[in-house]
């Protein structure tokens, strides 16, 4: 899945892609660069981030994704987004699945929006909201936490008419979990699995790989004490994660995310999200020859 932000505030685009042309030719590459879903979200989710309005998030993405159709995309188009009217105006553009970062908590109406146009929906796990989610107290039982989330969901959008073979679901890579427990996620992929439904996972250029790639997750000093920032109760504090994002350029993280990305597939992860598309989909099809002769195996 290859991301395109139409917004003036992501921390990793920084903005590249809010004017609606360049918006446009990106995701024609995106798709000519290997992806299979195109995902078109006009409102950041970074730590801190405030919320845009209902009109600003429509004016974003709407032509946008009216003007790839018209053009001939060809993959399906995702709309990332928590309102309801935003993904209803989306789908009728020709978007075919909802991203919801909320899992559908945050509007009663969105999955109703979703099983009356017979969208996909991907349904993530996300800790309080992007102004909050990083002042969040760091979760214990975190698998079990998430599994809970996940299935909470899950009921949400089988109660409202959705179709189980229509749903995707998100751990939530980055959303109210420390850096350390981003790890912990991708280990254990699995376990969510057994949910019963493809799972997808956004670990791109995140900022716990800015950190490891940098040497302060686990980084040892002399005497073996962790120089990490997380702590035992808490995650990083909302303006670390945005000053630590902006310090560090898309490139000095392409390693990581390849390293990130090939760890999701080998665990379980059907779909992965990412920005560099074209790099990220040599490392799937690597990470995809190792598994097809484990599986024969």
């Amino acid at each position: 899945m290859g991301i395109l932000n139409v917004t003036p505030d992501s921390f990793s685009e920084r903005g590249t892609y809010f004017d609606r042309l360049a918006a446009i030719a990106r995701g024609l590459e995106i798709e000519r660069e290997g992806a299979d879903l195109l995902d078109i979200g006009g409102e950041s989710t970074r730590p801190g981030a405030e919320p845009v309005s209902e009109e600003e998030e429509l004016e974003r993405t709407v032509p946008v994704i009216e003007t790839l159709r018209r053009k001939g995309i060809r993959i399906p188009i995702s709309i990332d987004t928590y309102k309801w009217n935003v993904a209803e105006k989306a789908l009728r553009a020709g978007a075919e699945i909802v991203n919801d970062v909320s899992g559908l908590r945050y509007d009663p109406r969105m999955a109703s929006v979703v099983a009356t146009n017979g969208a996909a929906v991907v349904l993530m796990h996300l800790r309080g909201t992007p102004r909050t989610m990083q002042k969040l107290p760091a979760l214990t039982r975190l698998i079990p936490s998430i599994r809970q989330g996940l299935a909470a969901s899950v009921r949400r959008a089988v109660n409202a008419g959705i179709r189980k073979r229509q749903i995707v679901l998100d751990p939530g890579i980055g959303f109210g979990k420390s850096s350390k427990q981003n790890f912990e996620i991708i280990a254990n992929l699995r376990r969510f699995s057994s949910l019963g439904f493809p799972i997808l996972t956004g670990p791109s250029r995140k900022s716990f790989i800015r950190q490891t790639v940098s040497g302060e997750l686990f980084h040892h000093r002399e005497h073996g004490e962790h120089r990490g920032t997380d702590s035992k109760s808490s995650v990083l504090s909302v303006g670390s994660v945005v000053n630590q994002l902006r310090q560090c350029p898309p490139e000095d993280l392409l390693f990581g995310t390849a390293a990130a990305v090939a760890a999701c597939i080998l665990n379980g992860a059907n779909i992965v999200r990412v920005h560099d598309v074209k790099q990220m989909v040599t490392v799937a099809r690597i990470t995809d020859g190792v598994l097809a002769c484990r599986d024969s195996s």
